[in-house]
């Protein structure tokens, strides 16, 4: 595979761009949450890195399975994207996602063996969601159920991720389902989020959920997922003693996307469009730096 063609797919598929600072953030998030909640002292510096490249290869993993899933509604309504155009081969990519597994195994083995069983969990998920669960056609007909059973893989994720602190660390925090929860509705904000377009943008054969729903009542669905997210952020806060300023930080951002919400479900245009998919992503990024590293800033100060 030449090297030019690589780059040209990760930056259309792959973005590393905005992937590595999103995937660094929930990731050392996720071990702060996880030893703040359990009013641990942080891991060493090896956890945090273990967790990055586990997040990052798990991901990557993720988007080879949707080419593989994905390509033949790729060829019929999506012929622009890098495999169905011939810039990169299925099989090419494929193999890249094979050879990342070993290296996900290899980060959280050399940090905490008995994690390795929280991985086979995401890689048992991931797999049976490849094979849409063995109900492809009757899970596309019914949109919430596949949206529910594909985000389950989000807190399976931070069920990894925080288990590289708390199983080592002497068990999970109580209050751990938190923020379990919070990756899963993040997760649904990010999803619905990039699928809210413009009618003019709607393309035959693509699912999107301004299609499905329309674009205000999408817009309404989307912003009572993020007032959700807010709860469940909250709900960190209060556990790991930071409530006031979460609420503080977090409404800020939670004001912010209803603002933007507001504005595509009245004029659902193009530039709504693009602000909607950058808000669901700067929400989520924000998230996780509140729910890890406030507190941790907290008690350092």
């Amino acid at each position: 595979m030449k090297a030019a063609a690589l780059w040209t797919y990760q930056k259309e598929r792959f973005p590393l761009a905005k992937t590595v600072p999103l995937l660094a953030v929930f990731s050392a998030a996720s071990l702060c949450a996880s030893a703040e909640m359990a009013g641990r002292p942080l891991p060493e510096a090896w956890a945090f890195v273990a967790a990055f490249m586990a997040a990052m290869m798990l991901f990557f993993q993720m988007r080879v399975c949707d080419e593989y899933k994905d390509l033949d509604d790729d060829r019929r309504y999506r012929p622009h994207r890098p495999i169905p155009r011939g810039l990169v081969s299925l099989r090419q990519i494929i193999a890249l996602g094979l050879a990342s597994l070993p290296v996900t195994a290899l980060a959280v083995l050399l940090w905490h063996p008995p994690a390795l069983w929280l991985l086979a969990l995401v890689w048992l998920w991931l797999a049976a969601m490849t094979a849409e669960f063995g109900v492809a056609a009757w899970l596309k007909a019914r949109p919430l159920l596949y949206l529910v059973s594909h985000m389950a893989i989000m807190p399976l994720i931070d069920l990894l991720l925080t288990g590289i602190e708390w199983m080592p660390g002497g068990g999970a925090a109580r209050g751990i389902w938190l923020f379990l929860a919070l990756s899963f509705v993040n997760g649904c904000v990010l999803e619905i989020g990039r699928k809210l377009w413009a009618p003019q943008s709607e393309l035959p054969g693509v699912e999107t959920y301004s299609r499905l729903w329309g674009p205000r009542r999408a817009a309404i669905i989307w912003a009572a997922c993020t007032a959700l997210s807010f709860g469940l952020l909250l709900g960190v806060g209060a556990v790991t003693g930071a409530f006031w300023i979460t609420l503080v930080l977090g409404g800020a951002g939670f004001a912010a996307c209803l603002w933007a919400a507001r504005a595509y479900a009245i004029s659902p245009t193009p530039g709504a469009e693009k602000r909607m998919d950058t808000v669901a992503g700067l929400w989520v990024f924000a998230c996780y730096a509140i729910a890890g590293f406030v507190p941790v800033l907290i008690r350092v100060l």
